[in-house]
Formats: C-alpha cells, structure tokens, sequence
C-alpha cells in the first residue's frame, strides 16, 4: 500500500531540496570569485573585474578587484544585472560594449551572466577596460605612422592587392572597429562589412566571395544577398 505523505513531510522535503539549491548555487559563485580575482590581479591598473550577487540586487558586488569606479562590495547591482533578473533569457554574453567610469574615463566592457542549474540567473561577471590609459600609447603609434600633410589629399599609389592575405587583413579591421571578431559580428554588421568590401574593389577578385563566407561564417549565397 502507498505511504501517504502528510504535509508537514512535504514541506520538510521541499526545504531541503531549497536548501540543497542554495548550497549549490551559492558554491557556483564562490568558484567565480577566484576568476574575478585572478583576472583582476593579471591587469593591475588597467581591467576593474566585478562579480555581481544578483540574488541579492540591493547589495549585488561581491568582489571587486583592481577597483577603478570607485565601487564597494555590497554595492548594488547595475542595469544589466536587473535585466538578467528580470529576464532568464537576456543575452548571457554581452561583449564589448562602451562604458564610462564616474570620473569620466572611456571604459570598454563585458558582461558575462552566470546560471545556476535551473536555468536561473544569479551572478554576473564584469569586466571594465580603461582605454584612458592607452590614449598616450595610441598617440604614439598615431604620430609613428603618420604621412607626410603635403600629399593626404590625393593617393599617390596603391600598395594593396587584393589577394586572400589583404583580404584577410580588411576584415579583421572592418570588425575591430565594429569591437568584435568576423564571425561574432551581428547580421547586420555582416551586411555593412560585405558591402563595404565590394565598395572598395574586393569582389574583383575570383573566389572573394567563398573567402569572405568562410572568414564570417556563413555561406557563399548568403555573402552575394549582403553585398546586393
């Protein structure tokens, strides 16, 4: 004959399996903690690294190291991190994208959303770059490589061919500056890089468009429909 279970023993149950939850959740983010460390103390001075508690919004940071917004643990959670509470299926991964610090300073960061086995968001690990502190080596590099003012308004030669390492090289730099690799390009950044690869002369070339598919990851037919 079947045990019937009472009540009080349903609930007990239930509160154990909460509990057993919360333990494995809570294991999950003090793993995290150790590469929010880590990656903090690699770039001292230059990466800020955040952990985020989103179980607890009102008092998210759980670790900050390499401070540089002036942030505190027990600080509260930032918008990002209420939209991953919010919503179990906002983009885990969003990569590159500009920030500020309060002081001003340009940042680039990423923001990497942690579930727990049920599919539930409870951490979120950030990164935040300070591109400040690059402007004098970027200024450096600029002045290094600058051409002499007299003939900028016309080209005098061209030095680029368009064989498969110049193509290559276009578009690495095309999605550089769009803050990403070909193949982690958006569809419509793939679209705006196609076209401005067949703007400048690099469908010329046979079998450009197969090279261009296989660097972007998508097909040869799906190239041509971009570059219409």
């Amino acid at each position: 004959m079947a045990r019937v279970v009472d009540g009080a023993e349903l609930d007990g149950r239930k509160g154990v399996v909460a509990a057993a939850s919360a333990e494995a959740d809570e294991h999950l983010i003090r793993e995290a903690e150790k590469i929010a460390v880590a990656l903090g103390r690699m770039f001292p001075g230059l990466c800020e690294v955040v952990l985020h508690d989103l179980r607890t919004p009102e008092h998210a940071i759980r670790v900050i190291e390499n401070n540089l917004s002036g942030r505190e643990v027990g600080d509260s959670v930032t918008e990002l991190g209420l939209a991953r509470i919010e919503d179990p299926g906002y983009p885990s991964v969003i990569q590159n994208y500009p920030n500020q610090f309060p002081d001003g300073r340009p940042a680039k960061s990423t923001s990497i959303g942690i579930k727990n086995a049920a599919g539930e968001y409870i951490a979120a690990l950030c990164l935040n770059l300070d591109v400040s502190v690059l402007s004098p080596m970027t200024l450096a590099l600029s002045n290094l490589v600058a051409t002499d003012t007299e003939h900028r308004e016309q080209s005098l030669e061209t030095l680029r061919d368009r064989n498969a390492r110049a193509l290559r090289q276009a578009v690495e730099e095309l999605a550089a500056e769009r803050g990403a690799t070909p193949r982690s390009l958006s569809r419509e950044d793939k679209k705006a890089l196609v076209r401005q690869l067949h703007q400048d002369g690099y469908f010329d070339s046979r079998d450009a468009a197969q090279a261009i598919a296989d660097l972007l990851g998508v097909s040869r037919a799906t190239v041509y429909n971009y570059a219409k």
